[in-house]
């Protein structure tokens, strides 16, 4: 099978992962993904950011073939057991195409505003052991057992210590596809790294005597510290410049008063008319089946969109028709010590007195937000997870007492507060907070 892909040219995928790839592109629950996008409403931003989570399943699928042949190359340091056979290279192929599978509408943004979400790690789990599913039936035909191991998979547990982590760990198959990604379909250049240099310095390394779970990937002497450094660097810069964009957290905040409003028209027994079954249950506290849920996607919710744009809800029309015609909030940057002082709680006080005599929802219509990232993070024991630097005739050592730069970013939370509210106040709003943020 050989595929074009924008981001990494010729795709090919060969031998096991042919079989594997194949057989599960032919499920519905794959091809879900095709209606789900990548980075939610990040296009109201980037144009460019219209793409989905089914090719970026299949880019970090195409990372985990590279990965393999990588590990396969220097894995005579394992012992025997611990080598990649073809079941595990099967399990760790699935595992890196269908470990999205539980995401819902506009991807991350639906499992902060549904009411009662659950994380999408939670529902890949449980539509991968559904029996019922296109995508269980696949991997029992491919293997037995095969479900099961693909969800230990996904949750950083195998037989292969190693290759769990490359699934789901600090450096994995995930980051490394939607980095470059993201990057090119924004039409940015802040998550460009080198991972073919990455790739190539890959090797293995014991982090204590004894026990399977010992061996860890590493990264190779000195040489491999530039990449895995920019990749870091890369991973930082999004989360500043695309994921964390002002505007890109103005219509998120905007997503989050109309899923609000619908929560609060079905609670009282109202819900609007062309609810999806999911959303209405999720709102009266009611437990979602799995074929609800994946009858969830973009095309569904904002098919509900349009309907309540026109809806006998003057405040659900209103957010919708906001949304519809891009007219975004508007934001403030708040300072860093604000949490402590009591600026932050003031500033939003003060933005809800204006709002308010504007005959507008205050709890709708402005909301403080918080978003944070730790560009790099390591545990300080000598455990397999986080990441390790092999040095030839040195001990190995965490990457964060390795690197100079990794070390200064070490566990370190970063926080960008901001101050969101409807644009036709703008004036007003900023007058209030005179004298409170400067």
């Amino acid at each position: 099978m050989i595929l074009r892909d924008p981001v990494h040219g010729l795709v090919a995928f060969e031998g096991v992962a042919e079989r594997v790839v194949g057989r599960l592109l032919a499920t519905r629950e794959i091809q879900r993904l095709r209606h789900v996008r990548q980075l939610g409403f990040t296009s109201l931003v980037f144009p460019g950011a219209e793409h989905s989570r089914f090719s970026h399943c299949v880019g970090a699928t195409h990372v985990m073939v590279r990965l393999l042949a990588r590990l396969r190359a220097v894995q005579d340091a394992l012992p025997i057991e611990l080598r990649i056979d073809d079941e595990a290279e099967a399990d760790a192929l699935a595992a890196s195409l269908v470990h999205d599978l539980g995401h819902g509408p506009f991807s991350h943004l639906s499992e902060e505003v549904l009411p009662h979400a659950r994380h999408h790690e939670a529902w890949t789990s449980d539509i991968l052991l559904d029996p019922d599913t296109d995508v269980h039936r696949a991997l029992s035909e491919l293997s037995v057992g095969m479900p099961e191991r693909v969800v230990a998979m996904l949750n950083g547990r195998h037989r292969l210590g190693y290759l769990g982590r490359s699934v789901s760990g600090t450096l994995d198959v995930d980051r490394c596809d939607y980095l470059l990604r993201d990057s090119h379909m924004t039409g940015v250049r802040y998550g460009i790294y080198d991972l073919e240099w990455l790739l190539r310095a890959l090797s293995f390394g014991q982090v204590k005597a004894g026990g399977p779970d010992s061996w860890v990937i590493a990264i190779e002497g000195r040489k491999g510290l530039p990449p895995i450094e920019g990749f870091f660097l890369a991973r930082l810069f999004m989360y500043q410049q695309v994921y964390h964009h002002k505007a890109t957290r103005a219509a998120e905040a905007l997503i989050r008063a109309i899923f609000a409003r619908v929560a609060a028209l079905a609670q009282q027994g109202v819900a609007p008319a062309e609810t999806p079954p999911a959303i209405a249950a999720a709102a009266s506290g009611e437990t979602v089946s799995v074929g609800d849920y994946l009858a969830l996607d973009d095309v569904a919710v904002l098919g509900a969109f349009r309907a309540w744009e026109r809806g006998k809800d003057p405040v659900l029309a209103d957010l919708t028709q906001r949304l519809a015609t891009r007219r975004l909030p508007k934001t403030v940057p708040l300072p860093l010590e604000g949490r402590a002082t009591g600026t932050w709680q003031l500033a939003l006080e003060r933005a809800r007195e204006v709002v308010a005599r504007h005959g507008l929802d205050p709890e709708l219509s402005v909301r403080l937000d918080v978003p944070s990232e730790a560009p790099y993070s390591e545990p300080d024991d000598d455990s397999p997870e986080g990441l390790w630097v092999a040095i030839r005739h040195q001990p190995i050592a965490r990457l964060g007492r390795t690197s100079f730069l990794l070390g200064e970013l070490r566990n370190k939370q970063m926080e960008r507060p901001r101050l969101i509210f409807p644009a036709e106040v703008r004036s007003e709003v900023l007058a209030a907070l005179e004298g409170v943020i400067g």
